[in-house]
C-alpha cells in the first residue's frame, strides 16, 4: 500500500503549452503518474457538434511530444481526459492519430487504453422515457431531437479510467469524462481516501491556475498522503499561497464550501489551508459525502444552421444615438427583400461593441454615449447560401439605412476587411445537457500504438 502519491497536472488544457522548466523540475523527484485534461464546454457547442478540436492540432502536438518519451522512460502512466476538446470519437481518435505520429518519429511504442463516450440512440431514447433532468437551467428534453444529435457523450466518472490503470498501460486516452476523474482515479484505485483525492484533482486539473501569478498554461504538482495533499508549480517563477488555493474553491463553483461529481459531494467546510513554504501549500479536511444515486451528465448538440457575419465601425454620433432605429429598419428591409428564405428560418443579430453588445439590456442606459461602436451582424439561416446573402442585404441596407439628423446618403459603416462578409460555417446547439440516473458502461479498448 502506498503511503504517497506524486503526480504532475501538465497544464490547464492539452494544448495551452507548459514550461519546459516545469517538466524537468517536477522530474527531479518520482512521479506516480502524469494527467492533462483536454477539454470543457466553455467554447460552447460547436466543437462537439462539428467533432473538431477548439485547441489547433499543433499545439496538442507539441505538448504530447514532450512528456509521451517521457512517461515510456519513466513507466509511468500518462492520463488524458475529455481528448480533442469534447471527447467524442472523432476527438479522440485525432489524438490517436497525433500520437501514432509522435510515436513514429521517435521509435516509441505505447499500449494505450482508449474509452469511449460516446451514446447510442437506443440508449438515448430509453433515457428520454423520463430518465433526463434538465442541467444548468436546460429545458426539458425533447425525445423528437435524439435523431438529430450530433456526437452525444456522456461525461462519466473516475470508474472507467481505474479499470483502465488496471490493465498497466502507458497512456488512458479517455472520451468524455469529468476533469477530476483525470487526476482522482489513481490515488482512489490505491486506497486513498475519495473526498481528498477528488479535491486535490479539483485543483489540479487547472494546471497552474491555483498559483500565482495566475495561468493555466503551466503545470502543478500534487502529493497525496492519507490525511491531506500539497501542491507546489514546479515552475520557480510561481507560487501557491493559502489563499491563492483557497480562492480557487470559487473557481466554477457556486458554492465555495462544496462541489459535486459523480461520486457525491465534496464537503470544503471543515478545510483548511497551511503554508509549508512560501511557494507550498497543505490542504486537509476535504471529505466525500457520497452521491445516494449514481447519475451521469449527457452532452450533445444539434445542427442549428449557418453563420455569416459583417463587421463594420461607426463614428457619426447621430448615428450611434440612433442605432435601435437602425437595427430596426434594417429588420424590416431585409424581411422585405429576402424572398428566399422565410421570416422564421432566419435570425439577424446586431452586436454592438462600445455600447452594449457584452451584456446586452442589462447594460446602465445612463452612460454617455462612446465616439465610436463596432458592429458585428450575424445572419443564421438554413444553408450556407441563404446566410451568405441574408448578411449581404443587411450589410448593404445598415450603409444606407436612414435615421434622425442624417448628414450623408452613404457611408454610415466603416468597413475594415475586403471582403466586409465572412461565412462562418455550420452553427450548433446545445440540445442535450441534461442528467440522467439511467446506469453506463465503459469499457476500456486497448490499442498498441507505434
Amino acid at each position: 500500500m502506498k503511503e504517497s502519491i506524486r503526480y504532475l497536472s501538465l497544464c490547464g488544457l492539452l494544448g495551452y503549452g507548459y514550461a519546459p522548466v516545469s517538466l524537468k523540475n517536477a522530474l527531479s523527484g518520482d512521479l506516480d503518474f502524469v494527467g492533462v485534461d483536454a477539454g470543457s464546454t466553455d467554447p460552447g457547442p460547436y466543437y462537439l457538434g462539428s467533432g473538431k478540436g477548439f485547441v489547433k492540432r499543433l499545439q496538442v502536438k507539441r505538448d504530447l511530444e514532450l512528456i509521451l518519451p517521457v512517461i515510456k522512460e519513466k513507466k509511468i502512466p500518462l492520463i488524458i481526459g475529455s481528448t480533442g476538446g469534447s471527447g467524442a470519437k472523432p476527438h479522440v481518435e485525432s489524438v490517436l492519430e497525433i500520437m501514432a505520429e509522435i510515436a513514429k518519429e521517435k521509435g516509441l511504442q505505447f499500449k494505450t487504453a482508449v474509452i469511449y463516450s460516446d451514446l447510442s440512440r437506443d440508449f438515448l431514447k430509453e433515457a428520454a422515457q423520463g430518465h433526463l433532468t434538465g442541467c444548468g437551467g436546460a429545458p426539458d428534453f425533447n425525445p423528437d431531437n435524439v435523431d438529430f444529435l450530433c456526437n452525444p457523450v456522456a461525461q462519466f466518472g473516475t470508474e472507467p479510467i481505474i479499470a483502465a490503470l488496471k490493465q498497466d498501460v502507458d497512456v488512458i486516452v479517455a472520451g468524455r469524462c469529468c476533469d477530476t476523474a483525470v487526476f482522482a482515479a489513481y490515488p482512489i484505485l490505491h486506497g486513498f481516501p475519495a473526498g481528498l483525492a477528488l479535491h486535490a484533482a479539483k485543483i489540479a486539473e487547472c494546471g497552474a491556475l491555483c498559483a500565482r501569478p495566475v495561468g493555466a498554461n503551466d503545470s502543478l504538482v500534487v502529493e497525496m498522503f492519507k490525511d491531506h495533499f500539497t501542491v507546489e508549480p514546479p515552475n520557480p517563477q510561481r507560487a501557491c499561497t493559502p489563499d491563492s488555493v483557497a480562492a480557487h474553491s470559487l473557481y466554477e463553483q457556486p458554492d465555495p464550501n462544496c462541489f459535486y461529481e459523480p461520486e457525491g459531494k465534496i464537503d470544503l467546510s471543515n478545510c483548511t489551508f497551511e503554508a509549508l513554504s512560501d511557494r507550498k501549500v497543505k490542504v486537509s479536511g476535504s471529505r466525500l459525502v457520497p452521491a445516494e444515486k449514481v447519475t451521469t451528465k449527457l452532452e450533445g448538440t444539434r445542427l442549428a444552421g449557418y453563420r455569416s457575419i459583417t463587421i463594420a465601425g461607426l463614428r457619426d454620433p447621430s448615428a450611434i444615438r440612433h442605432l435601435s432605429e437602425i437595427e430596426s429598419g434594417v429588420r424590416n428591409a431585409v424581411a422585405e427583400s429576402a424572398n428566399f428564405v422565410k421570416e422564421n428560418e432566419y435570425s439577424l443579430r446586431f452586436l454592438r461593441y462600445g455600447l452594449d453588445a457584452v451584456m446586452g439590456k442589462l447594460e446602465s442606459s445612463d452612460y454617455p454615449l462612446p465616439q465610436e461602436v463596432g458592429l458585428v451582424i450575424e445572419a443564421i439561416a438554413p444553408t450556407q447560401e441563404k446566410a451568405d446573402a441574408l448578411i449581404g442585404l443587411a450589410r448593404s441596407k445598415a450603409l444606407h439605412q436612414g435615421f434622425p439628423d442624417r448628414k450623408a446618403t452613404a457611408g454610415n459603416l466603416a468597413f475594415p476587411f475586403s471582403p466586409s462578409d465572412f461565412s462562418g460555417g455550420a452553427v450548433y446547439e446545445f440540445a442535450l445537457y441534461h442528467i440522467t440516473d439511467l446506469s453506463l458502461e465503459f469499457m476500456p479498448e486497448i490499442k498498441v500504438i507505434q
